[in-house]
């Protein structure tokens, strides 16, 4: 009869494991595919700058700084590492010359008026919306992954099978800053 004990207990254990185990697997899948998700939005923009660029370019051409900026700003994002806190870094800076850019057209309405110039925008705003909705399904991943990582029983087996803890994608203190309008 003991034996019959020990053995339930064993099973217990046992099936405990696999169950543990198996949520964290699943958890850091779920994290990867959030990545993935940011990262093909990411690309996204990136992809759309050459083409607004280029349409600012007939408008503003001597505005040479501000678009150069918007060109290193993406090139760095391009050769970034795949981890989310130098995508992060090279994003905040991206969006900030993005913004100098479309200060740009406040100073020049012909090229506000450019229906490819306004186009862009547009892909770009979307494509904002997009990048903010990926994050958040990223940030909100990671958190049930680290969660999970921590807490009893499945922090045994996250230790014993070396599942390791994933960063936030979080902007910087200027990302944050409310826009001032002043008329």
């Amino acid at each position: 009869m003991p034996w019959i004990i020990v053995l339930v207990v064993v099973a217990l254990l046992v099936i405990i494991g696999i169950a543990g185990y198996n949520r964290l697997v699943r958890s850091r899948n779920q994290v990867d595919n959030a990545w993935s998700q940011i990262d093909v939005q990411l690309k996204r923009r990136i992809d759309l700058i050459p083409n607004l660029v280029e349409t600012v370019k007939g408008y503003a051409a001597h505005e040479k700084t501000t678009l150069e900026a918007v060109v290193n700003a993406r090139n760095a994002a391009i050769a970034a590492p795949a981890t989310a806190a130098a995508q992060a870094g090279a994003d905040n800076v991206l969006t900030g010359a993005l913004r100098q850019l479309f200060a740009l057209s406040e100073s020049y309405p012909d090229l506000k008026a450019n229906q490819n110039f306004l186009a862009l925008q547009e892909e770009l705003t979307a494509t904002e919306g997009r990048v903010a909705y990926a994050r958040q399904f990223y940030n909100d991943s990671v958190l049930g992954y680290n969660n999970r990582l921590q807490t009893f029983p499945t922090v045994i087996f996250a230790r014993i099978f070396n599942f390791q803890r994933r960063d936030f994608f979080e902007t910087d203190a200027a990302s944050r800053e409310v826009p001032k309008v002043q008329f």
